[in-house]
């Protein structure tokens, strides 16, 4: 290659090459415009600034303070109708969904050989009764020694006693309903052999139905025997019945520290086994700041609100009472009308800067 030729060479690259480091340098210099360009945004829309919060100002609230728990309605009587005695069932009359009277023949199993045995028994009665009346002449014209005498004497008592212990084994054989109520499912069928374990059907009494209930310890004083408490049957129609306390467990649950109330509805129509709701009025009028629930930070030994104090934020650990769906009462760590961040709770930090937005109104649903 002559060197006229070499040199026109090297401007063609040159002019080839300028294009090239001119975009790299371009593209370079446009990712750091753009890298500044995203810090400066970032710091604009708030990193560093103070945050956004919502408060309430606490305050003294009258509430009605009401107690809800679980209960179960009970029937005011309940049995199992089960045979004492193992045997075939010769009778059975199970009459399911309807009432029957007290003492009403249920079932009747197998005892041929019961009757057979009193009937031996009588016959043996009859020949001892008309001996002793024969001995009893003799022994009192001196025909007979006494001893002669109370043994035929001994012999009817000790029949009359066999007959007696007979007819309590053949009245294990009928099986009748121990009190007035309704009567169940039938669980077995005539002809069955049945044992004291079997269920032959089940029946209950349901007027002056009960309800059982589970309260705290602490509100065992709200419980008293003749009390009232309000009773939801029937949710989807939102009606309320009135149950009195009839009785109360004497001993409190060692293990969930709770104890069983018993009472009994005043009206009302429902099925034995329903839950129910039962609320107690454990309190009336009381006073009590409340707070919402979302504002509350739980710890692993403690719980805490954020306050606004000098605008900064201030975290304070507090104790809490009675939980409603919707706020939760604080009864150690706030006084009234301090500043209780409800809003933009999470993004708070100890003594950095807030600024409120906006304050509140507490909303208290009644029960």
């Amino acid at each position: 290659m002559n060197p006229i030729t070499k040199s026109a060479h090297s401007d063609l690259l040159y002019h080839l090459k300028k294009p090239l480091f001119s975009l790299l340098i371009t593209g370079t210099l446009f990712v750091t415009l753009s890298c500044g360009e995203k810090k400066d945004t970032f710091q604009q829309k708030g990193g560093g600034g103070p945050t956004i919060v919502d408060v309430i100002v606490a305050k003294s609230e009258k509430v009605t303070d009401k107690v809800e728990v679980n209960g179960t309605i009970v029937a005011n009587e309940f049995a199992e109708l089960r045979p004492e005695v193992s045997g075939l069932l010769t009778f059975l009359d199970v009459p399911e969904g309807k009432t029957v009277q007290k003492g009403t023949v249920i079932a009747r199993i197998n005892n041929a050989d019961l009757v057979a045995q009193l009937n031996k028994s009588k016959i043996q009665l009859d020949l001892a009764e008309t001996t002793e009346k024969r001995l009893k002449q003799l022994v009192a014209i001196n025909g007979i020694n006494q001893a002669d005498y109370d043994l035929a004497a001994n012999q009817v008592s000790t029949l009359k006693a066999d007959m007696a212990y007979t007819q309590a084994l053949i009245d294990k054989t009928i099986i009748r309903a121990p009190f007035t109520g309704v009567i169940g499912l039938r669980k077995v069928s005539a002809g069955s052999f049945v044992t004291p374990t079997s269920v032959i059907a089940t029946m209950q009494q349901l007027s002056n139905l009960r309800i059982d209930f589970t309260v705290p310890e602490s509100y065992q004083q709200y419980v008293s025997k003749g009390g009232n408490v309000e009773v939801l049957l029937d949710q989807a129609s939102g009606r309320y019945e009135t149950a009195r306390i009839i009785a109360t467990e004497p001993q409190v649950n060692q293990t969930t520290r709770n104890i069983t109330v018993r009472a009994v509805l005043n009206s009302g129509s429902t099925s034995p086994g329903s839950f129910a709701k039962v609320y107690l009025n454990a309190s009336s009028n009381k006073s009590s700041i409340l707070i919402p629930t979302n504002s509350i930070i739980p710890e692993a030994q403690s719980k805490k609100v954020v306050l606004v104090q000098g605008g900064k934020a201030v975290f304070t650990t507090i104790e809490t009472g009675d939980r409603r769906e919707d706020v939760v009462e604080v009864t150690k760590g706030l006084n009234v009308g301090d500043t209780v961040v409800v809003s933009g709770v999470l993004f708070a930090r100890p003594d950095a800067p807030v600024k409120v937005r906006s304050v509140r109104n507490l909303k208290v649903a009644s029960k």
